[in-house]
């Protein structure tokens, strides 16, 4: 039987992690016996008077680590433990630490036809052939046999190369800056994490904002301070007042298409928080990972052509233009923060795969990338106009979703009392799934937000997904509505 559980309000820890840890506890001390069956999520969320959502996701971290078992139908239950486990290396609590500073795990999602949950290219997009050809040719190249060799931690040096010439010409490439290239942007984040930001450093990101940037921070033991992203990207008055207020030493911001919001920043806008950012000496990393994903509308010049202090690293990467599988991406800054990030390289991979950068450059100088890149553009246009046609047509009345320019997802806010985790595990069971808003969450909670990620998905599925999540989510909302409908007067006479 579970023990009495109270939720500590002073402690650092989510509420969803007080529980799992507490329950963690109760298993390992015998408390609660192996093979014992747990409440249902919300039985044990009206007996500690917490959200369901909450009780989802202590059990979700649970099953995660092994030690409970789901069983559709039944419940869940405590794991079984082998014969002798008592002498085993008990490997979770060696992986506490990390526990306390990882952000929500994101949901397993099983089988299903068709997921908004993966903001991913599609890959029945991708040109095979041109890039077979690409490899073969980069392969046929004189003194090739280096390509496999141990490389430079800044990255294949004819593609470096190219990269500085392009970001040369567009300008945001000048005579203090250096260029070097990554696994992805996300190593990016991470070397820029390790090198710039020291534990309790506070350090603004949006809010909403992409699961794997706010954990990359938080593995740094940063202190994150969340700002509102609305219409017009990160709500400047807000970032203004955290500057002073929380004495914040860098800002990450995604200008063009932020995820999972898809809202963009206007040039004032992006002028605003130069200069806020100059007059709090705070650093900035521009997340530019979407910009090339624009189907409409003038691109607003990149942060980094606007900077005149050298107050900004540039993040790019060929991800979502190109393969997300190659894992390469690149990063544009000031000459010693790449120089810190190349000695950080070093300590993790040595170098990033040189044959993948060989032939994504031949990719590129062939004209075949560009080729793919405006193929992508015409299809991410169709794919977003699908997806805001099907929201408007068959999600409830009251619904409210962010309408962008380009990008690859669309924030939807359901109306109240909806909570979109709870939904999302009836929703797959209809073979649909997305992410809902509290993997996304800083500080604000808005539990009838989620992510739809539209741009690996065909019209028809996009069309077909979204009519299931309104047959549900429409079902849902009448339920609730009728319980909460009061019952008619008794007549008086």
């Amino acid at each position: 039987m579970l023990p009495s559980f109270q939720v500590d309000p002073d402690s650092d820890l989510p509420i969803y992690r007080q529980l799992s840890d507490h329950i963690k506890e109760s298993v390992r001390s015998g408390a609660i016996a192996a093979g014992e069956r747990l409440p249902a999520t919300r039985e044990l969320a009206g007996l500690l008077g917490l959200n369901r959502t909450t009780v989802s996701a202590a059990y979700e971290l649970l099953e995660n680590e092994g030690l409970i078992r789901g069983h559709v139908g039944r419940g869940s239950f405590v794991a079984a433990r082998p014969a002798g486990e008592h002498s085993r290396l008990d490997w979770a609590r060696l992986t506490e630490e990390f526990d306390e500073i990882a952000g929500a795990a994101l949901p397993r999602v099983g089988e299903v036809h068709i997921s908004f949950a993966t903001s991913r290219p599609s890959e029945e997009l991708f040109p095979v052939e041109e890039f077979r050809l690409s490899c073969e040719e980069a392969l046929r190249a004189p003194h090739a046999s280096s390509i496999l060799q141990l490389g430079s931690p800044g990255g294949f040096p004819p593609l470096r190369h190219y990269l500085a010439d392009e970001a040369r010409r567009e300008g945001v490439l000048t005579g203090d800056d250096d260029l070097m290239v990554t696994s992805g942007c996300q190593q990016a984040l991470d070397l820029a994490a390790r090198v710039l930001v020291r534990a309790g450093d506070a350090v603004a990101v949006e809010d909403p904002v992409y699961p794997g940037l706010k954990n990359t921070f938080l593995s740094r033991r940063a202190r994150l301070v969340g700002i509102p992203v609305g219409p017009r990207g990160m709500e400047i008055e807000a970032l203004e007042r955290a500057l002073t207020r929380d004495n914040v030493r860098l800002v990450v911001v995604t200008p063009d298409f932020q995820n999972p919001t898809g809202e963009s920043m206007p040039a004032e806008s992006r002028t605003a928080l130069l200069r806020a950012a100059r007059k709090a000496q705070a650093a900035v990393i521009e997340n530019d990972i979407y910009g090339e994903l624009r189907y409409e509308g003038e691109r607003a010049a990149p942060l980094k052509r606007m900077d005149g202090s050298s107050g900004v690293a540039l993040l790019r990467s060929f991800s979502k233009i190109a393969f997300p599988g190659l894992r390469v991406g690149w990063i544009v800054a000031p000459r010693a923060l790449v120089a810190r990030m190349m000695e950080a390289k070093q300590w993790t991979d040595l170098h990033t795969d040189q044959l993948s950068q060989a032939a994504l450059l031949r990719f590129a100088e062939s004209g075949r990338l560009e080729a793919h890149r405006r193929r992508i553009v015409a299809a991410g246009r169709e794919r977003l106009a699908a997806a805001i046609a099907a929201c408007e047509r068959y999600l409830p009345a009251g619904t409210r979703l962010t309408k962008p320019q380009g990008g690859m997802s669309l924030w939807v806010r359901l109306p109240e009392p909806l909570d979109a985790a709870e939904l999302a595990p009836r929703v797959q069971r209809e073979g649909v799934s997305y992410l809902a808003g509290r993997y996304f969450e800083v500080t604000r909670r808005d539990p009838g937000a989620l992510r739809l990620s539209f741009a690996g998905l065909a019209p028809a599925e996009i069309t077909e997904g979204i009519a299931i999540l309104g047959k549900v989510f429409r079902k849902e909302l009448e339920r609730v509505r009728g319980q909460s409908r009061p019952e008619p007067a008794t007549a008086m006479v």
